[in-house]
């Protein structure tokens, strides 16, 4: 295979492993994702080494393309610092919005080093959302907020989410959490 065949090869593989654990957990075999891509296991094996690798490859891919949503609304010039700011904490990638997220609470036990990437994840990348905070605060469209404390309030509720069967056990989705997370985060609980 040639460079451009195998990344090509790669990214199909990838994009199937979040259908497969959509529909399977992480329950899924390689087995599994053989059938979903109709491909061969040697295949997928020359590119991925065991499932546990690309697991790990799929923490990067996620999370790379869910930086790349926020970066879009980051640009996005029809949208206010407010409105960028939501948009940007509750990002997900449409092909994302049916994956079940809650199902990652048991990579902890099982793949603690995936879960560890995850949290390392989690905890980067946010010079962009940094940067709207203070610009609203300079805007006076915010409150002055002390980012350490907003980002890690943040931050904590989503390996809540992964962490524990807290949402599946209350029949939460993802999708629902993160919009409630970040509602919270923004209008507080008190009616107006």
């Amino acid at each position: 295979m040639n460079l451009n065949s195998t990344r090509h090869t790669r990214i199909r593989i990838l994009e199937a492993t979040a259908t497969v654990f959509n529909q399977k957990g992480m329950k899924f075999t390689m087995d599994d994702l053989a059938k979903e891509l109709t491909m061969s296991k040697k295949t997928i094996y020359s590119i991925f080494r065991d499932k546990e690798a690309l697991l790990y490859a799929m923490v990067d891919y996620a999370f790379d393309n869910i930086k790349e949503c926020e970066q879009q609304v980051f640009c996005d010039d029809s949208l206010d610092t407010v409105e960028k700011l939501r948009k940007m904490l509750g990002v997900l990638p449409d092909s994302y919005k049916e994956i079940d997220f809650r199902q990652l609470f048991s990579l902890r036990s099982k793949y603690p080093k995936i879960y560890e990437k995850i949290e390392e994840r989690l905890e980067s990348g946010w010079d962009s959302t940094i940067a709207l905070l203070e610009r609203g605060v300079k805007e006076g469209v915010l409150r002055p907020v002390n980012v350490v404390i907003f980002k890690a309030t943040f931050e904590a509720a989503i390996e809540q989410f992964f962490g524990r069967d807290l949402l599946i056990s209350h029949d939460i989705s993802y999708s629902d959490a993160l919009d409630e997370l970040v509602s919270l985060l923004f209008d507080g609980i008190i009616k107006k």
